[in-house]
């Protein structure tokens, strides 16, 4: 049994290591100190690639310094492209919340790539005489500029992604709106019957809203390029050597293709976690507004028999386990709850952000776990909202005109014509008799069927009806 582990030692002393395992005593000790979410780094691929990336370029420019050798260079690199690509991910065993400040995330990343240098050398692992985790994986480096500089880096690819799924939403919506151009329907205000439009309006503002919003994402990625590497403990930049800041930002460039830049003040960017509060609060306003169409695609196809029933949504599943027939907008609905628990994540965000302490934020753990969770579930949603429901949605186009005409604010679109008191007198009756508008106008021979009907069409009940 002996023989299926190694021993490694710290300063509290030994631990057996499995083995085969890549990771060393540290990634084992956090392991069994920290056993919250029930999950591990390899929950997030492109995090642990980040750190790689990282890690890689401090070993570029540590060579180039002259402080490791060009095997030592080579075994890392290696090492740190095989991450990179997918490799050695189930050897990220710590739980992405941990204590620490991040130590446990950077030393498990530390320690694969280190035995996989070994390994890479024909060297036993553990052997760290040849390249050690801190002494060569680690060099001119701390977790507090390392792992911060992960986050941006990781954040920067994932908001990508969401950018992706909110155009691919945004033209959902688009087609949609072109669709349903000369659709006819009843405009609300406070739930009540404001003024027609079309419900190709309706569905066009939608993907303006979203629009917008990858705009302002975009923004954000312009704050993600702004890093700290280089300030290693404190922002002071202890244990660098004078090229060494310079340096590593340009082989960060090199690595990721993104034209990253160190921060004007280290000190201060070490310790000010705004941007991730910045982030985090753009993320919020979009799934407010997501969230907000979703309450409207549930609205407008509540019922159907009792309902506004404007909508069809996809019918997806059988909504009740008692009541047969039913069936829920079960798309919308879990879009919601993905909504709300972004929601919540923001305030959790603003607290991790607001407790740090002087010189460091120790709770950045939290910090990256929310905002990569946010980011992964808004993107997987609005993928499903976007296939499993806006594409099917149809129109009940009846229903739709009969609400305008049922409507007694149909003679606002008439007061230019008829004039206010005419229109009041109308709406007055109809509300009296519980008569159509449209039918009291034929009554009274104040327009034909044909004139009243060309008035009704959307393009002279809307004014900007080309729009779309």
């Amino acid at each position: 049994m002996e023989k299926s582990f190694r021993i490694e030692t710290d300063f509290l002393g030994e631990k057996k290591i499995p083995k085969d395992a890549y990771y060393g005593i540290q990634t084992l000790r956090a392991s069994e100190n920290f056993d919250i979410t029930h999950t591990s780094l390899s929950l997030f691929p492109t995090f642990i690639k980040s750190l790689a990336k990282v890690k890689k370029a401090c070993a570029l420019t540590n060579y180039e310094l002259g402080d490791l050798n060009d095997m030592q260079r080579d075994a890392i690199i290696q090492a740190c492209n095989e991450v990179i690509d997918g490799k050695f991910h189930n050897e990220f065993i710590v739980d992405p919340i941990q204590g620490g400040a991040g130590t446990s995330t950077n030393m498990n990343t530390n320690e694969v790539i280190a035995n996989r240098a070994l390994e890479i050398l024909k060297k036993p692992r553990s052997t760290y005489d040849i390249v050690h985790p801190n002494n060569h994986v680690n060099m001119s480096q701390s977790t507090n500029d390392v792992y911060p500089t992960a986050i941006k880096i990781t954040l920067y690819e994932l908001i990508y992604k969401l950018k992706d799924s909110l155009r691919y939403l945004r033209d959902c919506f688009n087609e949609k709106a072109v669709e349903f151009k000369d659709v006819l329907k009843m405009g609300r205000t406070q739930l009540q019957d404001a003024v027609p439009m079309t419900l190709g309006q309706e569905f066009k503002t939608y993907a303006v809203m979203i629009d917008d919003d990858i705009f302002r994402l975009r923004d954000c990625q312009t704050l993600l390029k702004e890093v700290n590497l280089g300030a290693t403990a404190i922002g002071t930049g202890i244990n660098t050597k004078k090229a060494y800041r310079k340096k590593v930002i340009n082989n960060l460039r090199d690595v990721t293709g993104i034209d990253y830049e160190s921060a004007s003040n280290l000190i201060e960017a070490t310790q000010d976690t705004g941007d991730f509060v910045h982030i985090s609060g753009i993320l919020k306003r979009v799934a407010i507004k997501i969230s907000k169409i979703c309450n409207d695609l549930r609205l407008l196809s509540s019922g159907p028999r009792a309902g506004l029933n404007e909508i069809n949504l996809p019918k997806m599943q059988p909504g009740s386990s008692i009541m047969p027939g039913k069936v829920n907008p079960v798309i919308p609905e879990v879009v919601n709850q993905v909504a709300y628990e972004v929601i919540g994540a923001d305030t959790t965000i603003a607290m991790a952000c607001e407790g740090g302490q002087l010189q460091l934020n120790v709770f950045e753990p939290l910090v990256a776990y929310k905002l990569f969770t946010s980011i992964n579930m808004m993107r997987r949603s609005f993928y499903t909202l976007a296939e499993k429901c806006i594409k099917g949605i149809t129109a009940n186009e009846e229903i739709c005109m009969n609400n305008i005409l049922n409507s007694v604010t149909l003679v606002t679109c008439l007061n230019p014509i008829l004039g206010y008191e005419k229109s009041s007198a109308l709406a007055k009756e109809a509300l009296a008799t519980n008569k159509r508008v449209y039918d009291i106008i034929l009554e009274q021979e104040l327009f034909t069927k044909e004139e009243l009907d060309e008035l009704l069409h959307p393009k002279n009940m809307v004014n900007n009806y080309d729009d779309i």
